[in-house]
């Protein structure tokens, strides 16, 4: 559980795609128990701080002690529930860029529009399962992401491929990262 100590905002930012503002956030807290948070947008160097300092609203030395046993007790459970929530925001981090790389303008005409549509829809219907699940667990969404990324590799493995050489010809073999290259004896070995 979490205890309000404070609050404060980053206002007046642009918009900008999912993913790409970066917030740069401090906490520091002096020898006299002051927590100093500030935070900074990379982007436009925009800046908000607070100062929270030792009086209204702390705990005392027992009450802070009583937490950090509770903490203790409850790490296992912590722990599980930040994977969980890691493989929530991996599944949705990678069906956005997923559905935004092939949608990007400057890579059109690399892939046909059936794979296009293949990965959009397949993106849009695990962002949709995202919404409608959100209480799911670490390994439906670890599954959710495996079966949207034997969908997309390969269209994005042709994408990439497409747009990095062009010179190489044909090449055998899942590239499961993106713009590799493998061996085969069917195909020609290219150096990027």
């Amino acid at each position: 559980d979490n205890n309000l100590l404070g609050k404060f905002e980053l206002t007046g930012l642009p918009p900008a795609p999912r993913g790409v503002p970066q917030i740069e956030v401090t906490f520091d807290i002096d020898a006299n128990g002051i927590l100093n948070v500030s935070a900074v947008d990379k982007s436009t160097g925009k800046e908000n701080k607070i100062t929270i300092t030792n009086d209204k609203g702390r705990f005392s030395k027992d009450e802070i002690e009583k937490m950090v046993q509770d903490a203790d007790k409850y790490k296992a459970e912590d722990d599980q529930q930040r994977e969980k929530i890691a493989a929530k925001n991996s599944l949705e981090s990678y069906a956005y860029h997923m559905k935004s790389s092939v949608e990007d303008e400057s890579l059109k005409g690399k892939i046909s529009e059936e794979e296009k549509k293949l990965v959009v829809d397949k993106c849009s219907q695990t962002i949709s399962w995202l919404e409608n699940n959100q209480l799911a667990e670490k390994d439906e969404y670890e599954h959710q992401q495996k079966e949207l990324e034997r969908v997309c590799k390969p269209v994005v493995t042709k994408l990439y491929q497409g747009a990095a050489a062009g010179s190489c010809g044909s090449q055998a073999g899942d590239t499961s990262q993106g713009p590799t290259i493998e061996r085969s004896t069917k195909t020609t070995d290219c150096i990027i």
